[in-house]
């Protein structure tokens, strides 16, 4: 019967720690394992794959945290470089279709070079071409600057640009060079075009994409006064190769612009 006693008193020293009432100690309950604090709840950012989450209100209004809509970044955006105010379909479309033609236009002198890079005139075609490469590496730059896509067309440019440019070749130096004044023709056209439309929209906000345009326009006209004194207008049937040239070239840009 001793142990009954010394039962009751060990039970008594137990309940203040497990919060059972009647204890007289006065103090308050200890919250049990697993259960709320005080304050709204909120979750927390999984480890591992899951996706990061943000505050959906500042601290101290409530709220929680919530992954962030699909397709934003969760980190603050870099600082744009293009200009504000901008006409950005009108500069989308420029940059688009001119990445495209300087593309197409480095495909066909690969081309040439394949069949006369080891003749008298690869030197010359060469040179035209490292100009193109030059064209080609600035549009790329301002393709990440603008925030531009290129066309969906670039594989079939690939393909057909290099099979003009060796198809040319393969009539011989004049018609290489028939094949650049045609390109090159329809090019500082197409420059000429877009000089005037941004001409026409504010010179001053466009004044660096002015700049380069014209820079490559004249570069291009180069090319085509290169191509006239190496006989081009000698070549096999020059008009007809000349006009379905530039046939195909208007329909690359019409597509390219808006694909």
């Amino acid at each position: 019967m001793a142990a009954a006693p010394v039962l009751r008193r060990s039970l008594a020293r137990c309940r203040p720690l497990c919060g059972g009432a009647g204890t007289g100690s006065g103090a308050s309950a200890a919250p049990r394992r697993g259960a709320a604090l005080s304050g709204p709840p909120r979750s927390r950012p999984r480890r591992g794959g899951g996706a990061r989450l943000t505050r959906v209100c500042p601290a101290g209004l409530g709220g929680g945290w919530r992954s962030p809509a699909r397709g934003a970044s969760a980190r603050p955006s870099g600082t744009g470089v293009t200009p504000d105010g901008i006409n950005k379909a009108l500069v989308d479309r420029i940059i688009r279709v001119d990445h495209a033609g300087e593309y197409g236009a480095n495909r066909i002198y690969a081309g040439q070079m394949v069949v006369l890079g080891r003749s008298a005139v690869g030197p010359v075609i060469q040179q035209m071409w490292n100009q193109e490469k030059n064209h080609l590496k600035k549009f790329n730059e301002l393709m990440v600057a603008y925030r531009v896509r290129p066309t969906v067309l670039l594989p079939i440019w690939n393909v057909a640009g290099f099979v003009l440019g060796a198809g040319s070749a393969l009539l011989g130096k004049k018609g290489a060079m028939a094949c650049t004044v045609a390109v090159e023709e329809s090019i500082s056209d197409h420059y000429n075009n877009q000089i005037r439309t941004l001409m026409e929209e504010d010179p001053e906000k466009y004044r660096e994409l002015l700049q380069i345009i014209k820079q490559f326009r004249d570069d291009e006209r180069e090319h085509h006064d290169i191509g006239l004194e190496h006989d081009a207008e000698s070549a096999p049937a020059y008009s007809v190769l000349k006009t379905a040239i530039q046939i195909g070239c208007k329909a690359a840009i019409f597509l390219s612009e808006r694909i």
